[in-house]
Protein backbone atom coordinates (compact mmCIF):
# COMPACT_ATOMS: atom_id res chain seq x y z
CA UNK A 1 0.00 0.00 0.00
CA UNK A 2 1.40 3.43 -1.30
CA UNK A 3 0.23 6.95 -0.26
CA UNK A 4 0.13 7.32 -3.92
CA UNK A 5 -2.67 5.04 -4.51
CA UNK A 6 -4.19 5.61 -1.05
CA UNK A 7 -8.20 6.97 -1.27
CA UNK A 8 -8.66 10.68 -0.33
CA UNK A 9 -11.55 11.94 2.21
CA UNK A 10 -14.90 11.48 0.50
CA UNK A 11 -17.54 14.05 0.12
CA UNK A 12 -19.74 12.53 2.17
CA UNK A 13 -17.50 10.41 6.20
CA UNK A 14 -20.68 8.75 6.36
CA UNK A 15 -20.26 7.11 3.33
CA UNK A 16 -16.48 5.44 4.27
CA UNK A 17 -17.00 2.39 4.91
CA UNK A 18 -13.34 1.40 5.39
CA UNK A 19 -10.94 4.48 6.63
CA UNK A 20 -7.36 4.25 5.97
CA UNK A 21 -6.48 5.23 9.63
CA UNK A 22 -8.41 4.31 13.28
CA UNK A 23 -7.46 5.59 16.23
CA UNK A 24 -8.71 4.05 19.31
CA UNK A 25 -8.46 6.12 22.77
CA UNK A 26 -8.88 3.42 25.26
CA UNK A 27 -10.99 5.06 28.50
CA UNK A 28 -12.20 4.25 31.97
CA UNK A 29 -14.33 6.50 33.87
CA UNK A 30 -12.98 9.66 32.01
CA UNK A 31 -16.54 11.20 31.91
CA UNK A 32 -14.35 14.86 31.85
CA UNK A 33 -11.60 14.95 29.57
CA UNK A 34 -12.83 12.37 26.37
CA UNK A 35 -15.32 15.15 24.74
CA UNK A 36 -12.75 17.94 24.62
CA UNK A 37 -10.06 14.81 23.39
CA UNK A 38 -12.05 13.68 20.74
CA UNK A 39 -12.77 17.44 19.86
CA UNK A 40 -9.45 18.26 19.64
CA UNK A 41 -8.34 14.67 17.92
CA UNK A 42 -11.40 14.92 15.09
CA UNK A 43 -10.25 18.57 14.31
CA UNK A 44 -6.58 17.76 13.92
CA UNK A 45 -7.60 14.57 11.53
CA UNK A 46 -10.01 16.56 9.47
CA UNK A 47 -7.52 19.62 9.07
CA UNK A 48 -3.86 17.64 8.45
CA UNK A 49 -4.88 13.87 7.75
CA UNK A 50 -5.16 13.17 3.90
CA UNK A 51 -7.37 10.18 4.42
CA UNK A 52 -10.37 8.68 5.83
CA UNK A 53 -10.16 8.18 9.33
CA UNK A 54 -11.96 6.58 12.50
CA UNK A 55 -12.18 7.20 15.95
CA UNK A 56 -13.03 4.67 18.33
CA UNK A 57 -13.59 5.24 21.60
CA UNK A 58 -12.61 1.69 23.64
CA UNK A 59 -14.69 2.02 26.84
CA UNK A 60 -13.81 -0.62 29.12
CA UNK A 61 -15.81 -1.27 32.07
CA UNK A 62 -16.54 2.54 33.02
CA UNK A 63 -19.02 3.15 35.63
CA UNK A 64 -19.62 7.32 35.75
CA UNK A 65 -21.06 8.61 32.07
CA UNK A 66 -18.30 8.01 30.28
CA UNK A 67 -20.76 5.74 27.80
CA UNK A 68 -23.52 8.67 27.64
CA UNK A 69 -20.32 10.95 26.64
CA UNK A 70 -19.41 8.43 23.35
CA UNK A 71 -22.71 8.04 22.82
CA UNK A 72 -23.38 11.60 22.42
CA UNK A 73 -20.02 12.19 20.38
CA UNK A 74 -20.58 9.31 17.92
CA UNK A 75 -23.93 10.96 17.26
CA UNK A 76 -21.83 14.57 16.33
CA UNK A 77 -19.53 13.05 14.09
CA UNK A 78 -19.66 10.55 11.58
CA UNK A 79 -16.11 9.63 11.79
CA UNK A 80 -16.26 8.19 15.47
CA UNK A 81 -17.27 5.13 16.96
CA UNK A 82 -17.66 4.09 20.21
CA UNK A 83 -17.39 0.53 21.77
CA UNK A 84 -18.28 -1.18 25.68
CA UNK A 85 -16.60 -4.04 27.01
CA UNK A 86 -17.57 -4.86 30.48
CA UNK A 87 -14.28 -5.98 31.52
CA UNK A 88 -10.91 -3.57 32.35
CA UNK A 89 -7.77 -3.38 30.70
CA UNK A 90 -6.30 -0.90 28.26
CA UNK A 91 -4.50 -4.13 26.89
CA UNK A 92 -7.91 -5.53 26.16
CA UNK A 93 -9.73 -2.80 24.66
CA UNK A 94 -6.88 -2.35 21.78
CA UNK A 95 -6.81 -6.07 21.26
CA UNK A 96 -10.85 -5.88 20.98
CA UNK A 97 -11.02 -3.07 18.52
CA UNK A 98 -7.78 -3.82 16.52
CA UNK A 99 -8.52 -7.43 15.34
CA UNK A 100 -12.23 -5.92 14.14
CA UNK A 101 -11.25 -2.58 12.67
CA UNK A 102 -11.55 -2.69 8.67
CA UNK A 103 -8.60 -0.05 8.45
CA UNK A 104 -5.62 -0.21 7.18
CA UNK A 105 -3.53 1.21 9.78
CA UNK A 106 -4.15 0.97 13.58
CA UNK A 107 -3.30 3.25 16.29
CA UNK A 108 -4.26 4.35 19.96
CA UNK A 109 -3.41 7.60 21.98
CA UNK A 110 -4.23 7.91 25.85
CA UNK A 111 -6.85 10.43 26.41
CA UNK A 112 -5.21 13.20 28.26
CA UNK A 113 -3.16 13.98 24.64
CA UNK A 114 0.31 14.04 26.61
CA UNK A 115 1.38 13.34 23.34
CA UNK A 116 1.58 16.59 20.82
CA UNK A 117 -0.75 15.44 18.20
CA UNK A 118 1.64 17.01 15.42
CA UNK A 119 3.67 13.59 16.11
CA UNK A 120 0.49 11.97 14.75
CA UNK A 121 1.28 11.71 11.10
CA UNK A 122 5.34 11.19 11.08
CA UNK A 123 3.57 8.24 13.27
CA UNK A 124 1.63 6.61 10.67
CA UNK A 125 2.97 7.63 7.61
CA UNK A 126 5.58 4.75 7.22
CA UNK A 127 2.88 2.50 8.08
CA UNK A 128 1.16 3.51 5.40
CA UNK A 129 3.77 3.77 2.55
CA UNK A 130 4.44 -0.19 3.91
CA UNK A 131 7.84 0.40 5.18
CA UNK A 132 7.33 -0.05 8.76
CA UNK A 133 5.22 -2.50 10.25
CA UNK A 134 4.77 -0.67 13.87
CA UNK A 135 5.70 2.77 15.19
CA UNK A 136 5.99 4.17 18.44
CA UNK A 137 6.13 7.58 20.11
CA UNK A 138 9.08 7.79 22.17
CA UNK A 139 9.90 10.20 25.12
CA UNK A 140 13.36 8.46 24.94
CA UNK A 141 14.49 9.51 21.80
CA UNK A 142 16.95 11.98 20.72
CA UNK A 143 15.00 15.09 19.48
CA UNK A 144 12.02 14.43 22.15
CA UNK A 145 10.76 16.85 24.79
CA UNK A 146 9.75 16.07 27.76
CA UNK A 147 7.64 17.72 30.67
CA UNK A 148 7.96 15.14 33.59
CA UNK A 149 8.57 14.95 37.15
CA UNK A 150 11.75 13.44 38.21
CA UNK A 151 10.07 9.97 39.56
CA UNK A 152 8.24 9.47 36.20
CA UNK A 153 11.20 9.81 34.38
CA UNK A 154 13.35 7.66 37.05
CA UNK A 155 10.84 4.93 36.75
CA UNK A 156 10.48 5.06 33.20
CA UNK A 157 13.85 5.08 32.18
CA UNK A 158 14.96 2.25 34.97
CA UNK A 159 11.58 -0.20 33.10
CA UNK A 160 13.12 0.29 29.67
CA UNK A 161 17.33 -0.10 30.95
CA UNK A 162 15.12 -3.75 32.78
CA UNK A 163 13.97 -4.14 28.87
CA UNK A 164 17.33 -4.20 27.28
CA UNK A 165 19.11 -6.25 30.26
CA UNK A 166 16.20 -8.93 30.40
CA UNK A 167 14.59 -9.18 26.73
CA UNK A 168 17.65 -7.62 24.97
CA UNK A 169 14.79 -5.41 23.86
CA UNK A 170 15.85 -2.68 21.37
CA UNK A 171 12.77 0.02 21.35
CA UNK A 172 13.61 3.08 23.31
CA UNK A 173 10.40 3.26 25.09
CA UNK A 174 7.75 1.24 25.81
CA UNK A 175 5.49 2.64 27.81
CA UNK A 176 4.69 6.11 25.99
CA UNK A 177 0.88 5.73 24.97
CA UNK A 178 1.05 6.42 21.38
CA UNK A 179 1.41 3.69 19.06
CA UNK A 180 0.29 2.17 15.55
CA UNK A 181 0.92 -1.26 13.61
CA UNK A 182 -0.15 -1.80 10.55
CA UNK A 183 -3.40 -4.07 10.07
CA UNK A 184 -2.30 -7.33 8.36
CA UNK A 185 0.69 -7.31 11.12
CA UNK A 186 -1.43 -6.91 13.88
CA UNK A 187 -4.11 -9.86 12.84
CA UNK A 188 -0.97 -12.12 12.89
CA UNK A 189 0.76 -10.55 15.99
CA UNK A 190 -1.99 -10.17 18.80
CA UNK A 191 -3.24 -14.00 19.17
CA UNK A 192 0.56 -14.37 20.59
CA UNK A 193 -0.47 -11.29 22.94
CA UNK A 194 -1.56 -12.83 26.48
CA UNK A 195 -1.62 -9.80 28.80
CA UNK A 196 -4.64 -7.48 28.72
CA UNK A 197 -3.64 -4.30 30.95
CA UNK A 198 -0.63 -1.83 30.64
CA UNK A 199 1.88 -4.27 29.72
CA UNK A 200 0.27 -5.15 26.48
CA UNK A 201 2.83 -2.39 24.85
CA UNK A 202 5.90 -3.68 25.80
CA UNK A 203 4.91 -7.53 25.09
CA UNK A 204 3.41 -6.38 21.56
CA UNK A 205 6.97 -4.83 20.96
CA UNK A 206 9.14 -7.57 21.88
CA UNK A 207 7.64 -10.32 20.17
CA UNK A 208 7.40 -7.96 16.83
CA UNK A 209 11.09 -7.83 17.03
CA UNK A 210 12.09 -10.89 17.43
CA UNK A 211 9.66 -12.14 14.78
CA UNK A 212 12.15 -9.92 12.56
CA UNK A 213 9.26 -6.74 12.27
CA UNK A 214 10.67 -3.04 11.64
CA UNK A 215 9.26 -0.91 14.48
CA UNK A 216 9.92 2.87 13.37
CA UNK A 217 10.29 5.05 16.38
CA UNK A 218 8.93 8.67 16.81
CA UNK A 219 10.40 11.65 19.03
CA UNK A 220 7.97 13.34 20.52
CA UNK A 221 6.52 16.63 22.58
CA UNK A 222 5.53 15.11 25.81
CA UNK A 223 3.74 16.57 28.91
CA UNK A 224 2.90 14.85 32.10
CA UNK A 225 -0.35 14.42 33.08
CA UNK A 226 -0.89 15.24 36.51
CA UNK A 227 -3.99 13.93 37.06
CA UNK A 228 -2.81 10.21 35.47
CA UNK A 229 -5.11 7.49 37.56
CA UNK A 230 -2.30 4.97 36.64
CA UNK A 231 -1.26 2.90 39.83
CA UNK A 232 2.84 3.10 39.66
CA UNK A 233 3.01 0.31 42.37
CA UNK A 234 0.35 -2.09 40.70
CA UNK A 235 1.55 -1.43 37.26
CA UNK A 236 5.64 -2.09 38.12
CA UNK A 237 4.77 -5.44 39.69
CA UNK A 238 2.39 -6.36 36.46
CA UNK A 239 5.17 -5.41 34.22
CA UNK A 240 7.88 -7.25 36.19
CA UNK A 241 5.82 -10.70 35.67
CA UNK A 242 4.56 -10.06 32.11
CA UNK A 243 8.84 -9.76 31.25
CA UNK A 244 9.69 -13.40 33.77
CA UNK A 245 6.28 -14.76 31.73
CA UNK A 246 7.80 -13.58 28.16
CA UNK A 247 11.17 -14.61 28.93
CA UNK A 248 10.28 -17.61 29.35
CA UNK A 249 7.55 -18.50 26.80
CA UNK A 250 10.55 -16.72 24.22
CA UNK A 251 13.42 -19.37 26.16
CA UNK A 252 11.13 -22.45 25.45
CA UNK A 253 9.92 -21.70 22.22
CA UNK A 254 6.66 -21.70 23.21
CA UNK A 255 5.66 -18.85 20.66
CA UNK A 256 5.69 -19.31 16.67
CA UNK A 257 7.69 -16.74 15.62
CA UNK A 258 10.01 -18.40 13.37
CA UNK A 259 7.37 -19.09 11.79
CA UNK A 260 6.16 -15.52 11.26
CA UNK A 261 9.55 -14.67 10.31
CA UNK A 262 9.35 -16.69 7.35
CA UNK A 263 6.20 -15.84 6.58
CA UNK A 264 6.96 -11.93 6.39
CA UNK A 265 10.11 -13.14 5.21
CA UNK A 266 12.13 -11.39 7.87
CA UNK A 267 15.23 -12.52 9.27
CA UNK A 268 16.46 -9.81 12.29
CA UNK A 269 19.83 -8.46 10.79
CA UNK A 270 19.81 -10.38 7.67
CA UNK A 271 23.79 -12.02 6.92
CA UNK A 272 25.46 -9.40 8.44
CA UNK A 273 24.16 -9.73 12.01
CA UNK A 274 24.29 -13.80 11.72
CA UNK A 275 28.03 -12.93 10.63
CA UNK A 276 28.46 -11.17 13.95
CA UNK A 277 26.91 -13.52 16.32
CA UNK A 278 28.59 -16.37 14.62
CA UNK A 279 31.60 -14.71 14.52
CA UNK A 280 31.20 -14.13 18.57
CA UNK A 281 30.28 -17.75 19.05
CA UNK A 282 33.58 -18.72 17.05
CA UNK A 283 35.63 -16.81 18.79
CA UNK A 284 34.53 -18.00 22.15
CA UNK A 285 34.44 -21.69 20.78
CA UNK A 286 37.85 -21.69 19.24
CA UNK A 287 39.30 -20.21 22.72
CA UNK A 288 37.54 -23.35 24.80
CA UNK A 289 38.90 -25.55 21.75
CA UNK A 290 42.70 -24.23 22.61
CA UNK A 291 42.07 -24.29 25.83
CA UNK A 292 40.67 -27.83 25.81
CA UNK A 293 43.74 -29.15 23.73
CA UNK A 294 46.48 -27.27 25.43
CA UNK A 295 45.05 -29.60 28.57
CA UNK A 296 44.79 -33.05 27.15
CA UNK A 297 47.50 -32.71 24.46
CA UNK A 298 50.26 -34.13 26.75
CA UNK A 299 48.00 -37.09 28.22
CA UNK A 300 46.33 -37.51 24.58
CA UNK A 301 48.80 -36.84 22.25
CA UNK A 302 47.91 -33.94 19.29
CA UNK A 303 45.38 -36.45 17.40
CA UNK A 304 43.47 -37.15 20.23
CA UNK A 305 43.42 -33.54 21.80
CA UNK A 306 42.28 -32.55 19.13
CA UNK A 307 39.52 -34.93 18.49
CA UNK A 308 37.75 -34.32 22.00
CA UNK A 309 38.54 -31.38 22.23
CA UNK A 310 36.82 -30.40 18.84
CA UNK A 311 34.18 -32.45 19.65
CA UNK A 312 33.26 -31.21 23.06
CA UNK A 313 33.27 -27.46 21.48
CA UNK A 314 31.35 -28.38 18.29
CA UNK A 315 28.41 -29.64 20.33
CA UNK A 316 28.45 -26.39 22.17
CA UNK A 317 28.94 -24.30 19.41
CA UNK A 318 25.60 -26.15 17.49
CA UNK A 319 24.09 -24.93 20.45
CA UNK A 320 24.89 -21.80 20.86
CA UNK A 321 24.36 -20.82 17.11
CA UNK A 322 21.18 -22.70 17.14
CA UNK A 323 19.91 -20.18 19.69
CA UNK A 324 21.89 -16.82 18.89
CA UNK A 325 22.53 -16.65 15.63
CA UNK A 326 19.87 -18.45 13.41
CA UNK A 327 16.89 -17.76 16.22
CA UNK A 328 16.01 -21.19 17.02
CA UNK A 329 14.18 -21.64 19.99
CA UNK A 330 13.04 -24.77 21.93
CA UNK A 331 13.34 -28.26 21.83
CA UNK A 332 11.76 -29.13 18.14
CA UNK A 333 14.35 -30.50 15.91
CA UNK A 334 17.23 -30.07 18.73
CA UNK A 335 18.50 -33.88 18.68
CA UNK A 336 18.25 -33.29 14.58
CA UNK A 337 20.15 -30.21 14.34
CA UNK A 338 23.38 -31.87 16.44
CA UNK A 339 23.43 -35.04 14.49
CA UNK A 340 23.50 -32.70 11.28
CA UNK A 341 26.18 -30.36 13.60
CA UNK A 342 28.34 -33.54 13.89
CA UNK A 343 28.40 -33.86 10.25
CA UNK A 344 29.87 -30.91 9.94
CA UNK A 345 32.07 -31.87 12.76
CA UNK A 346 33.07 -34.46 11.02
CA UNK A 347 34.01 -31.93 8.11
CA UNK A 348 35.80 -29.62 10.63
CA UNK A 349 37.65 -32.84 11.94
CA UNK A 350 38.96 -33.91 8.61
CA UNK A 351 40.84 -30.44 7.65
CA UNK A 352 42.33 -29.98 11.55
CA UNK A 353 43.44 -33.27 11.39
CA UNK A 354 44.69 -33.56 7.72
CA UNK A 355 46.40 -29.99 8.53
CA UNK A 356 48.17 -31.69 11.44
CA UNK A 357 48.90 -34.76 9.62
CA UNK A 358 50.23 -32.98 6.84
CA UNK A 359 52.37 -30.96 9.59
CA UNK A 360 54.28 -33.47 10.98
CA UNK A 361 54.50 -35.34 7.10
CA UNK A 362 57.07 -32.56 6.90
CA UNK A 363 58.31 -32.09 10.43
CA UNK A 364 58.79 -34.65 12.55
CA UNK A 365 58.69 -32.94 15.92
CA UNK A 366 57.49 -29.15 15.14
CA UNK A 367 57.31 -26.53 17.57
CA UNK A 368 54.22 -26.33 19.90
CA UNK A 369 53.47 -22.55 18.47
CA UNK A 370 53.53 -23.71 15.13
CA UNK A 371 51.22 -26.56 15.49
CA UNK A 372 48.79 -24.29 17.33
CA UNK A 373 49.53 -22.01 14.39
CA UNK A 374 48.82 -24.41 11.90
CA UNK A 375 45.68 -25.50 14.07
CA UNK A 376 44.19 -21.82 13.93
CA UNK A 377 44.30 -21.16 10.54
CA UNK A 378 42.91 -24.90 9.88
CA UNK A 379 39.92 -23.90 12.43
CA UNK A 380 39.33 -20.67 10.35
CA UNK A 381 38.64 -22.70 7.23
CA UNK A 382 36.54 -25.00 8.81
CA UNK A 383 34.59 -22.67 10.22
CA UNK A 384 34.05 -20.83 7.27
CA UNK A 385 32.76 -24.20 5.98
CA UNK A 386 30.62 -24.75 9.33
CA UNK A 387 28.79 -21.05 8.98
CA UNK A 388 27.63 -21.98 4.96
CA UNK A 389 26.73 -25.36 6.33
CA UNK A 390 24.63 -24.27 9.05
CA UNK A 391 22.83 -21.66 7.02
CA UNK A 392 22.24 -23.37 3.91
CA UNK A 393 21.69 -27.08 5.55
CA UNK A 394 21.22 -27.52 9.18
CA UNK A 395 19.40 -24.31 10.59
CA UNK A 396 17.67 -23.20 6.55
CA UNK A 397 13.97 -22.39 6.61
Amino acid sequence: MSLSTLPSHDADPRRVSAPVLDVVIPVYNEETDLEPCVRRLHGYLTEHFPFPFRITIADNASVDSTPTVARRLTGRYAEVAAVHLPEKGRGRALKHVWTRSDAAVLAYMDVDLSTDLGALLPLVAPLISGHSDLAIGSRLARGSRVVRGAKRELISRGYNLILRGTLAARFSDAQCGFKAIRSDVAARLLPMVEDTGWFFDTEMLILAERAGLRIHEVPVDWVDDPDSRVDIVATAMADLRGIVRVGRALSTGRLPLAALREQWGRNPGGLTGQLIRFAGVGVASTLAYLVLYAMLRSGLGPQGANLIALLVTAVANTAANRRFTFGVRGSGGAWRHQAQGLVVFGIGLGLTSGSLAALHAVTAAPARPGELAVLVLANLLATAVRFLMLRVWVFRS
